[in-house]
């Protein structure tokens, strides 16, 4: 009997036959004990004839075998897709960093396409807007709703890159009231 500071797992009701310890049932002194090793037993014949049988036994083998060769490269892929997207969102991170420290100056090309990349993110329309640069300085011309065009300048004018934004953007009047989606 094992026993734990002073007092044996007997005492406590607890029975260890083994390596089986049931609380509340003395194996030793039922019939229990038996119980389980017939219950075992059978268990496990159970599940060699099952994998064993000549007629579909190998089946069964080679799903079991199919199945965790499945699982197994399905885990793979999870792996390598998880360790992909963390080093991209660590490469991002280095190139946005880089570029905010970075005071080189921007081609007039690169900020055009940065501005219109942002444009579907900030008004309904963006082929009404029409965007011009030179020597960092972005003039935004054409037709916005009216609540679009005072964010629209603040977030052209916070991007990386941009001197200064001359806003020539008229207000939409041609669309009726109730058509004009507000953005929020």
């Amino acid at each position: 009997m094992a026993s734990h500071a002073g007092a044996t797992w007997a005492s406590h009701g607890v029975a260890e036959g083994r390596g089986i310890i049931v609380p509340g049932i003395s194996l030793e002194n039922s019939g229990m004990k038996t119980v389980f090793k017939v219950a075992a037993a059978f268990a496990a014949g159970a599940l060699v004839m099952f994998y064993l049988d000549p007629a579909t036994g190998r089946r069964r083998r080679a799903l079991v075998r199919d199945r965790a060769a499945a699982t197994g490269h399905d885990a793979g892929r999870f792996a390598r897709a998880k360790s992909k997207r963390a080093a991209d969102r660590v490469r991002g991170l280095v190139a946005r960093t880089r570029g905010r420290w970075s005071h080189q100056a921007i081609d007039d090309d690169r900020l055009e396409a940065r501005v219109r990349s942002q444009l579907g993110r900030l008004v309904d329309r963006p082929h009404g807007v029409e965007v011009r640069v030179r020597d960092g300085c972005v003039t935004l011309g054409g037709f916005a709703a009216v609540h679009e065009i005072a964010d629209l300048t603040d977030r052209v004018a916070s991007m990386h890159g941009i001197a200064s934004v001359q806003c020539h953007v008229r207000p939409n009047t041609t669309l009726p009231s109730d058509a004009v989606q507000h953005r929020h």
